[in-house]
């Protein structure tokens, strides 16, 4: 089975939600529906990153698990970005249809 990763641009959090909720809120809405590979956030050129790895059979299957953890993250913070790949090799190829 492939592996595919949903990769959130965040910004603010909205009031009340504690930071350490983001990151496994986010994982478990994949987990609800596949098997999670990994999960981490990160800074890059100064946009705070959420990316949950996870496997799918099929890009129609990833982008729909990569929606339900964009909407799951925009109950806690803002999102304004949602972007999906599938490992091909060492590269991860964007998936077409999201973002």
């Amino acid at each position: 089975m492939p592996s595919y990763r949903v990769t959130l641009g965040v910004g603010l959090l909205l009031p009340g939600v504690d930071p350490a909720a983001l990151l496994p809120a986010a994982a478990d809405a994949a987990r609800a529906l596949t098997k999670v590979e990994a999960q981490d956030v990160a800074v890059v050129a100064g946009e705070a990153r959420v990316v949950v790895r996870y496997l799918a059979g099929d890009d129609e299957s990833a982008a729909r698990i990569g929606r339900r953890v964009a909407v799951r993250a925009r109950e806690l913070a803002e999102v304004w970005r949602a972007d999906v790949a599938r490992r091909s090799g060492p590269r991860w190829v964007p998936v077409r249809g999201t973002g």
